[in-house]
C-alpha cells in the first residue's frame, strides 16, 4: 500500500503511512515514498503546516527488518557497480530523510499518533514539532533490546527536547511506554480519544496556519539551526532570521490587519 499524501485546500497537507500489514514498517519502497512526501511539502510554497498519521491503530514501526536490509543491500551493490544514483527512483539517503534526520524542513509537522511509535518511528518523531496521541498509542527506543542502535538521530535530538533523566529512561532501558508516561515524560502535547485524533491534529493546524508562514517557519529555523550551535552563533542565526520577517510584506500586513479590526491575509511573502 503506498504512502498517501493529501492536499488540502487550508494550506494544510497529511501524509498517511499505509502499510497496515506490517505495522506501518517501512521496506525500500515506502521510506522512499515517504522521503518523497517529504519534499514536496517543503517544495509547496501554500503547503503551511503537515500532519502524518497512520491506518488503523499503527502509527510507523520503522524499517521492516525482513525485507528492509536485503533491499538497501541489493541497492547499494547495484548503485556501486552501475555507477547510478538510484534504482527504481529508491536512493540510499531515503531513509535517514524519511524519518526527518538532518532535516532542513523548517515548516510545522503534527503527529497524529494511533499505534505504536518504536524505531525510526521514534527517530521521524524528534523532527516533529506537535504530538498527539490516543491511548492506544505507544513509544520506545527499542534497538538495544535486538542488538541495534538507533541511528536515525534520537540518541542525538531526544537529550536535547526531553530532559536528561526522561531522555536516558528511553534511550537505556529500550522498553516500550505507553501513552501517558510519553507524556509525563514530556514527548506528546497530548492524548485524546480516537475518534478525535485527526481532528484535533487539524485544529492545532489551524491554530499554526492562523499565524504568518514566514514568520512561523522562520521561528522553527531559529530554534532547529540555534540548537545545534553555541548561544553566540544562535543569537546571530536569530538576528538574521528577524531581519528577513521584519522586513517582509506579512510585518506590515499584520499590523495593518490589527489595526483595521480583520483577520490578516498572509502572503508568506
Amino acid at each position: 500500500m503506498p504512502i498517501h499524501y493529501e492536499k488540502r485546500d487550508d494550506h494544510i497537507v497529511v501524509i498517511t503511512i499505509d502499510r497496515p500489514e506490517a505495522k506501518n514498517a517501512c521496506d525500500i519502497y515506502h521510506f522512499r515514498d515517504l522521503a518523497t512526501a517529504w519534499r514536496d511539502f517543503n517544495a509547496d510554497e501554500d503547503a503551511w503546516v503537515a500532519v502524518i498519521t497512520g491506518v488503523g491503530r499503527n502509527f510507523m514501526a520503522g524499517a521492516d527488518l525482513k525485507t528492509f536490509i536485503p533491499q538497501v543491500t541489493e541497492l547499494r551493490e547495484k548503485i556501486m557497480s552501475g555507477g547510478v544514483s538510484e534504482i527504481d527512483g529508491c536512493r540510499l539517503s531515503d531513509a535517514v530523510d524519511a524519518v526527518l534526520r538532518n532535516s532542513q524542513l523548517y515548516k510545522p509537522i503534527i503527529a497524529a499518533i494511533n499505534g505504536p511509535c518504536v524505531a525510526g518511528g521514534m527517530e521521524m518523531l524528534g523532527g516533529v514539532d506537535i504530538r498527539i496521541a490516543t491511548e492506544y498509542a505507544s513509544f520506545g527506543v527499542m534497538e538495544p533490546k535486538r542488538g541495534l542502535f538507533a541511528g536515525g538521530g534520537t540518541t542525538v535530538r531526544l537529550p536535547r527536547q526531553l530532559n536528561y533523566p526522561a531522555a536516558m529512561e528511553f534511550l537505556l532501558t529500550a522498553e516500550r511506554f505507553p501513552a501517558q508516561r510519553a507524556l509525563e515524560l514530556g514527548l506528546l502535547n497530548e492524548i485524546v480519544a480516537e475518534d478525535q485524533l485527526l481532528a484535533k491534529a487539524l485544529e492545532w493546524a489551524h491554530r499554526i496556519t492562523a499565524n504568518s508562514p514566514l514568520a512561523v517557519q522562520a521561528t522553527k529555523e531559529s530554534v532547529v539551526r540555534g540548537l545545534k550551535e553555541n548561544m553566540r552563533e544562535a543569537y546571530k542565526i536569530e538576528s538574521e532570521l528577524s531581519g528577513r520577517v521584519f522586513s517582509s510584506e506579512d510585518a506590515k500586513e499584520g499590523p495593518r490587519a490589527f489595526a483595521e479590526k480583520r483577520p490578516p491575509r498572509w502572503t508568506g511573502k
